[in-house]
């Protein structure tokens, strides 16, 4: 799979290997597309969501919105995952489909649309919490780049 420093797709996003842990890496033009991006990265890591689609037309499923700030990219990166981990914990929901909304340098609105746990297949661990070593977001000459590293 191409990374973010090759030619490739201008967008995209891959798990690499980590030591009891998952790492993630994102790619894309622009910071709020490389969020999104590494939210589908953290759900690809855990569950299959390719049959259920995004329900963006149908009116099932759910969607929310959450506003998060945070004092630097990196910390936004987290806050985002942070989201997403915190929704599939307490709500039993998995997202298919991530939207970034850049509110200012410091906020941002995302907003997620997804699936109850039962329309999915999990395919790996669930993610417990983003580490806060070793976060990434940051922009390249071809857009911006994010890695973090999730506990499993």
């Amino acid at each position: 799979m191409s990374g973010p420093g090759e030619e490739a797709a201008p967008r995209g996003h891959r798990t690499v290997p980590h030591p009891a842990d998952l790492r993630i890496e994102a790619w894309a033009p622009t910071r709020a597309e490389c969020l999104a991006e590494a939210v589908s990265a953290l759900v690809d890591s855990f569950a299959d969501v390719t049959e259920v689609g995004d329900h963006a037309d149908t009116g099932a499923g759910w969607e929310v919105t959450s506003e998060l700030t945070a004092a630097s990219d990196a910390d936004l990166l987290a806050a985002v995952l942070d989201e997403v981990i915190y929704r599939l914990d307490v709500a039993d929901l998995v997202p298919t489909a991530a939207g970034i909304a850049e509110e200012h340098a410091d906020r941002v609105r995302l907003r997620l649309r997804g699936v109850g746990t039962d329309a999915v297949e999990f395919t790996g661990a669930i993610p417990k919490a983003v580490a806060l070593s070793d976060l990434v977001l940051t922009r390249t000459g071809d857009g911006w780049t994010a890695a973090a590293t999730v506990d499993v």
